[in-house]
């Protein structure tokens, strides 16, 4: 499903150069749930958004369903994330100003989906998180939590292949953390690849494999 092969990343300052990723050799395969561990400013969330196709300022090879990521252009990488890729961020990037029933619907609307789908998919997500009760709330309503339960539902709404999480439990009280957990590993059981940057020994323990960074290099 995903290959790196010597992805590397550094900054420039003048004649130095600051290595934030070596020679990144990587295997994903369809259906894992892989955990990134190390460090602060070990190049974890770094090599998640280049995973993600956030970041285009590296090096290296990265196939993703068989497609050559690091030969696309711009707006190819953009089209090729909308279709494969849901994110879920620490700080939850629910949109203030719409509903937690908006927040869910608007990955939908930037595909051609007619509404009465769209209308379709989100009550049908609603009742799949329990959060029916919560669908005319807006974000600043709902505990963090809550909060990130919703962001979790809007990154699985357009059924993605795979979901990157960058410290998904990093705002929330252990309970809270566990459920979002406990959440994430039932849909990895349904068959969505999870791959999560974590601090945590606990998190990493719901996946099947850890790799860990330091440094910017992966331990052998």
């Amino acid at each position: 499903m995903i290959t790196l092969r010597n992805v590397e990343k550094f900054y420039e300052h003048g004649t130095t150069k600051t290595w934030v990723l070596r020679r990144i050799d990587l295997e994903v395969k369809e259906g894992e749930f892989l955990s990134i561990m190390g460090p602060s400013g070990a190049g974890k969330s770094t090599l998640l958004h280049i995973l993600g196709m956030h970041d285009a300022g590296w090096t290296g090879e990265y196939h993703l369903f068989d497609q050559p990521v690091h030969k696309l252009k711009g707006k190819e990488r953009l089209a090729l994330s909308k279709k494969t890729i849901g994110f879920v961020f620490q700080s939850y990037h629910l949109l203030d100003d719409m509903t937690v029933y908006e927040n869910l619907e608007i990955p939908l609307s930037y595909r051609d989906i007619p509404r009465a789908e769209r209308q379709s998919i989100v009550c049908d997500l609603l009742d799949r998180f329990q959060i029916v009760g919560k669908k005319d709330l807006y974000p600043n309503q709902l505990s963090g939590g809550q909060q990130q339960l919703v962001a979790v539902a809007r990154a699985v709404v357009a059924s993605p292949k795979l979901i990157l999480a960058d410290e998904p439990t990093g705002n929330l009280h252990s309970s809270q953390g566990d459920e979002i957990m406990q959440l994430f590993a039932r849909l990895n059981r349904e068959g969505t690849t999870i791959i999560q940057v974590t601090h945590s020994d606990r998190n990493a323990s719901y996946g099947g494999r850890t790799i860990q960074l330091s440094d910017g290099w992966m331990a052998k």
